[in-house]
């Protein structure tokens, strides 16, 4: 078969959701995606798919069989090939007509301009423990007005927070500075999720090492990251519907059925996030000495 590609039908099936004139607000729209594993291929193929067109995803790593269970570009005929190369290519197959600058070293202070440059969102799907890579990403943003997202992907649900422009900021909500590493970990846990609700059903808590940098994951969870990071893309993009800012957050638990808002003015700052935090301290204290 050599069917051509066309645009307004192959999108077509979106027009009722958004008017046809927003679909080619959609296909001039420019996101970057720091990031290619669990989340960072499932956003980039999910927002191919509302019809944007236009992308700049940054990934330094290659698929390896550890990524099977959760990164939707990791398959046997993609063992060893660059992250980035191959959800490029999906990308592609997708929509022929889509524009994807590539960052093949990841993001760092010496290409965040680049990364950034000429962007209207920027979707988080770097790693956990990617904590200064994360920090100057969302430092830049702020600083050049650009409206960020982030998804995490816990236990069997999705959490969700929006940095917007003109409020409240990446820093100013989980509060890193100049911490060790450790104390960042414990505080981006906690200040994802403030309800906590993925906690419950961790069988087998030994998974979860933030000394070794690991812990659990399911592909039911990046999925719904993408749905709802998706959708807030179209939100911020299109400038339609209620968006939820920091320290506003959302947890969604598809496992418990339970869905949660959050509200923590001045982010780990506020007394409830400060009482979890030395809770989360207390627990790392006992993982590092039972690793002992």
């Amino acid at each position: 078969m050599n069917t051509p590609f066309n645009y307004e039908q192959a999108f077509s099936r979106n027009i009722g959701w958004v008017t046809p004139a927003e679909q080619q607000q959609l296909r001039g729209k420019r996101v970057a995606i720091a990031g290619g594993g669990g989340v960072g291929g499932v956003h980039l193929l999910t927002l191919a798919r509302l019809g944007i067109t236009r992308f700049h995803i940054a990934d330094f790593d290659s698929f390896d069989i550890a990524n099977f269970n959760r990164q939707v570009g990791a398959m046997m005929s993609t063992v060893g090939q660059p992250k980035a190369e191959v959800l490029a290519r999906m990308a592609r197959d997708i929509n022929p007509e889509i524009e994807i600058a590539i960052f093949p070293d990841g993001v760092h202070k010496d290409n965040l301009d680049a990364f950034l440059d000429g962007v209207d969102l920027y979707v988080d799907a770097l790693d956990f423990f990617a904590f200064d890579a994360r920090q100057q990403t969302f430092a830049a943003c702020a600083r050049l007005g650009i409206p960020a997202t982030t998804g995490a992907p816990l236990g069997m649900g999705a959490a969700l927070l929006n940095f917007l422009p003109g409020k409240m900021t990446f820093e100013e909500y989980f509060g890193w500075g100049d911490l060790p590493e450790q104390e960042k970990a414990i505080r981006f846990v906690v200040g994802l999720a403030p309800a906590g609700l993925h906690r419950p059903y961790l069988v087998v808590p030994e998974s979860v090492n933030l000394a070794e940098q690991r812990g659990p994951s399911t592909f039911m969870a990046c999925q719904l990251c993408a749905g709802v990071c998706a959708t807030e893309a179209l939100k911020i993009l299109l400038k339609r519907g209620d968006v939820l800012a920091a320290p506003w957050g959302m947890q969604f638990d598809a496992y418990r059925n339970k869905l949660k808002r959050t509200w923590r003015p001045g982010g780990n700052r506020h007394p409830i996030q400060q009482l979890m935090l030395a809770i989360g301290r207390r627990q790392f204290a006992r993982m590092a000495a039972a690793g002992r």
